[in-house]
């Protein structure tokens, strides 16, 4: 078990555990998972408990227009803050350790790095500030990274907070219904830092503990509609229809089947968002409406597959005579983190005596729009079978404490300034 902290420190290791398990209990699900989509009352009880508990350890809390939550340390009256955080938003019947571990493990991290600066260890130039970035998942409002977008200034935030989720209801609605809809600045930022389980299971295959993340993949989706023609199913004989559904049917396997033009574990996608109208037994489908997720390591090969698709797009729309309409969206390029963070989480991970490598994340993490503004450090720590966004996600305690002593000592080098002449990926 760890044991990375200091005399007189309240934030133990026994402490983060129970903080960190505790937090499972909202938004809980039978199969030991959470159900815990931005804006609904178990994310609001959740952000209530941990807003709780920073006021406890002595931080002061902020809430911004787009329902950010900032806890804050100030060490250096006027001076920028180091951030360090993640989100406590989850997917529908998702994984209890997906972004909440991030969130305490912060937490936890600056509580230490304050017992550190108050005994004199640590002399600081910066102070710190632990985030909840709002609707990191994307799950119930679309897109994901939504609190980081707007925070960074890349997305307006009243026309965010202006967005609905499939019932109508917008983001301005559900977080006044929580009780998040700030109006508070946030601190002024200087460098970020995130800690999150892989999501994959490339540290666990090669036996390392701490993954240093270098870059992001290239990621794009497609908003794919198909329209065909509403018709009884009973009544329309097979030569008469326009199924939208069918022609669906053949988007999506066409989706999965592309990666075989490419290397193995070279590029991943995948259609998770399907809409059927209108949804009734006795007719055949009039729309389907789908998004396509591309993902890889090259930009060229995301570029490739979404070429290939829409091709076979048109040849489907064609031969079914009916018609598709398939629009780039959400599309993120590769960013590559500072050489320095890099190292600083080597480092960290070497003094500690902890295993590391360098890697890089399929996923997309608020960590990548930090980058854009400020320099930032990306750290992983195995997933038990690469499974995630599934309730049966798992981290194992000692994982989760070397990855806490981890990110504790990057956040104490980083408010000593070890990053203040880094320049953002832009």
């Amino acid at each position: 078990m760890s044991t990375h902290f200091v005399s007189g420190d309240v934030a133990t290791p026994e402490a983060f555990l129970k903080d960190f398990h505790h937090t499972s209990q909202y938004g809980a699900t039978s199969a030991g998972g959470i159900d815990r989509q931005a804006g609904t009352k178990e994310h609001g009880a959740v952000r209530d408990w941990y807003v709780a508990r920073a006021k406890e350890l002595g931080f002061e809390v902020r809430v911004d227009k787009i329902g950010n939550v900032f806890a804050s340390l100030e060490f250096v009256p006027g001076a920028k803050h180091v951030y360090v955080g993640s989100h406590l938003d989850s997917q529908p019947l998702g994984g209890r350790f997906d972004g909440t571990y991030g969130v305490i493990a912060a937490l936890y991290a600056a509580a230490r790095v304050k017992t550190l600066v108050e005994q004199g260890e640590v002399t600081p130039e910066f102070n710190i500030t632990v985030v909840d970035w709002f609707n990191e998942e994307g799950a119930r409002f679309v897109p994901s990274l939504m609190g980081s977008n707007v925070f960074a200034g890349f997305w307006d935030a009243e026309k965010t907070l202006d967005s609905t989720d499939p019932k109508g209801i917008s983001v301005r609605e559900a977080l006044s219904d929580i009780g998040y809809l700030g109006s508070d600045t946030p601190p002024e930022i200087a460098s970020y830092a995130e800690l999150h389980i892989e999501q994959g299971r490339i540290l666990e295959r090669d036996g390392v503990t701490i993954g240093a993340v270098d870059q992001s993949w290239y990621t794009q989706k497609l908003v794919v509609k198909v329209c065909g023609e509403q018709s009884h199913t009973g009544a329309t004989i097979m030569a008469d229809r326009h199924d939208a559904l069918t022609a669906a049917a053949e988007i999506v396997l066409a989706a999965e089947a592309v990666v075989e033009r490419f290397d193995q574990e070279q590029i991943v996608t995948s259609v998770g968002k399907f809409d059927v109208l209108p949804n009734s037994p006795i007719v055949v489908p009039r729309q389907v409406d789908l998004v396509i997720d591309l993902r890889a390591n090259l930009q060229a090969d995301v570029e490739e597959a979404r070429d290939v698709l829409k091709e076979q797009i048109q040849e489907i729309a064609q031969r079914r005579n009916l018609t598709i309409d398939a629009q780039d969206f959400d599309i993120r390029d590769i960013q590559h983190y500072p050489e320095a963070g890099i190292e600083l989480t080597e480092k960290a991970s070497a003094n500690l005596g902890v295993s590391v490598q360098r890697m890089r994340t399929m996923a997309g993490h608020d960590s990548i729009v930090m980058n854009r503004i400020v320099p930032s450090v990306m750290v992983f720590i195995p997933s038990e079978g690469g499974i995630s966004h599934c309730e049966r996600e798992f981290t194992s305690d000692e994982d989760m404490l070397s990855g806490v002593d981890v990110l504790t000592e990057i956040a104490k080098e980083m408010v000593t300034g070890v990053l203040k002449d880094v320049e953002a990926a832009g």
